[in-house]
C-alpha cells in the first residue's frame, strides 16, 4: 500500500473510537482461535431464534420471484399495520399505520436518523450517563454537543427533575431516555413517562424513549406513549432484536406523531432504499405471534438464565439489585478494585469469562459491571463454575 499520498480522514473520525465490543470481540475471536475457549456474557445479542413461523415465512416469501425488487422506505402496508396492533396489544397505544410508524433497520439507524432530522451542528443532546454508548457517538459524529444527566443507583437510575431544571437547557433539542434502563436494569416508570413529557413541553425539547427490553423479564411492559401529550413531543423506539430473538434481521421502529415520522423519513428516504420484502413479512408474523412465543420462549428461559447470573455476581463479590428487568444483570464492584476494568480482565484472563466493564456506558458505570443473559444455560453454568475456581 502506497502511504505517500496526502489523504486524510475527516475529523470526525477523530472524535470517536472503534465501538468497545468491535475492538473486545475480535481479542476474543483470536483468542479463541488459539484455543483459549473464552466464554462471553457481555454482547447483548440473543442466542435464541425467532419462532418457527416467523422462519416459515420468511422461507416461504423468499421462494417468489416477485419479491426480490426495492421496497418502499416507509415500510409494507403488512408490516405498519403489525406493528400499530403490537403496540395496541402490548401498550395499549392506538397508532395510525400509515402516519405514525416508520420501520428502521434496527434503533441504531433510527438514532443516526432522528438526530439527522432534528437537531444541527452545534446543538445539545442530552444524553444519559450510565447510557448506551451510541447516543454519544453518533452525537459526536453528526456535531452535536453532548450534556450529559446522571443516573444514580439512589434514585432508581431515574433522571434527577431539580438537577434538570437547573442545567443549562439553551440549545438543547434531543434528550434520550431509555427504559427499560440499558445497562441498569431500571424500569420505566409511569411518574417518570409523565415528567418527562411535561419536562419536554415546558421546554421545548423532544425525548426520544428507546424502548427495547420492555418484554424482557418484566410483568408490566409501559411505552411513553401511554402518557397524554406524549405523541406532540416524543419518540418512540422499539426493536425486534431482543424482544422477539431477531437481532441480525435488523427491524425496529419509530412512533409518534405525522409530522415527526415524515421529517425522519426524509432523512431516511435519502440514505437507504427499504427492506426485503419476505423479511418484512416475516417480521409482521412475529408481531401477530408475540405473546404466545414470548412467554414461553423468552421469560422462562432469561429467568433460569438470571439466576445463574446472580451466582456469578455475588461470586465475584458484586452487590445488584434484584428488581432489574432485561436482559442484563448490573452490578457494583467491590472497594478494592481500582476500577470496573480491573475486575472485568481479571475474570476474562483468569477465568476465560467475559463480561462487560461499566465504564463503557459513561463515568457513573466505572464502579459497575453488566453480565448478558444471551449464553445457554450450559454455557452460563459453566461460567459460574470457571469463576467460582478464582475466588
Amino acid at each position: 500500500m502506497n502511504l505517500s499520498n496526502n489523504i486524510t480522514p475527516a475529523d470526525r473520525l477523530g472524535l470517536v473510537s472503534e465501538y468497545y465490543f468491535s475492538r473486545k470481540l475480535k481479542e476474543i475471536a483470536r483468542r479463541n482461535s488459539q484455543g483459549e475457549n473464552i466464554i462471553s456474557l457481555a454482547i447483548g445479542s440473543p442466542d435464541l431464534p425467532p419462532s418457527p413461523e416467523t422462519i416459515e415465512t420468511l422461507c416461504h416469501e423468499a421462494r417468489k420471484s416477485n419479491t426480490h425488487g426495492y421496497q418502499p422506505t416507509m415500510g409494507i402496508p403488512e408490516l405498519r399495520n403489525a406493528m400499530a396492533d403490537w403496540y395496541q396489544r402490548t401498550y395499549g397505544v392506538t397508532l395510525d399505520p400509515n402516519s405514525e410508524i416508520q420501520p428502521l433497520i434496527g434503533s441504531k439507524e433510527g438514532i443516526l436518523h432522528t438526530t439527522l432530522a432534528f437537531a444541527n451542528p452545534g446543538d445539545k443532546v442530552l444524553v444519559p450517563d450510565p447510557g448506551y454508548p451510541t447516543y454519544t457517538s453518533l452525537s459526536k459524529i453528526l456535531g452535536c454537543q453532548i450534556v450529559n444527566y446522571s443516573l444514580d443507583e439512589n434514585n432508581d437510575y431515574q433522571p434527577d427533575f431539580k438537577a434538570l431544571e437547573e442545567t443549562d437547557l439553551s440549545g438543547v433539542k434531543i434528550m434520550w431516555t431509555n427504559y427499560p434502563n440499558m445497562p441498569t436494569g431500571a424500569n420505566a416508570q409511569i411518574e417518570t413517562y409523565e415528567k418527562l413529557v411535561a419536562f419536554a413541553q415546558k421546554h421545548n425539547i423532544l425525548i426520544v424513549n428507546d424502548n427495547p427490553y420492555s418484554l424482557i423479564l418484566n410483568k408490566k411492559p409501559l411505552s411513553i406513549l401511554q402518557i397524554d401529550g406524549a405523541k406532540d413531543c416524543c419518540i418512540e423506539f422499539n426493536s425486534m432484536s431482543k424482544s422477539h430473538n431477531m437481532p441480525g434481521w435488523r427491524v425496529g421502529m419509530l412512533a409518534s406523531n405525522s409530522r415527526f415520522v415524515a421529517w425522519v423519513l426524509k432523512i431516511k428516504s435519502n440514505i437507504d432504499s427499504g427492506t426485503f420484502r419476505p423479511l418484512q413479512l416475516a417480521a409482521a408474523q412475529a408481531y401477530h405471534n408475540t405473546p404466545e412465543w414470548h412467554t414461553q420462549a423468552n421469560i422462562t428461559v432469561y429467568k433460569e438464565r438470571r439466576e445463574i447470573a446472580q451466582q456469578i455476581m455475588t461470586t465475584i463479590g458484586c452487590t445488584y439489585n434484584p428488581q432489574q428487568v432485561g436482559m442484563f444483570l448490573w452490578g457494583r464492584i467491590p472497594e478494592k478494585y481500582a476500577d470496573c476494568e480491573e475486575l472485568t480482565e481479571l475474570v476474562l484472563n483468569r477465568a476465560g469469562v467475559f463480561i462487560t466493564p461499566g465504564f463503557i456506558f459513561g463515568n457513573n458505570g466505572r464502579r459497575y459491571v453488566r453480565i448478558s443473559l444471551c449464553a445457554d444455560k450450559q454455557k452460563m453454568s459453566e461460567a459460574l463454575n470457571r469463576v467460582k475456581n478464582i475466588f
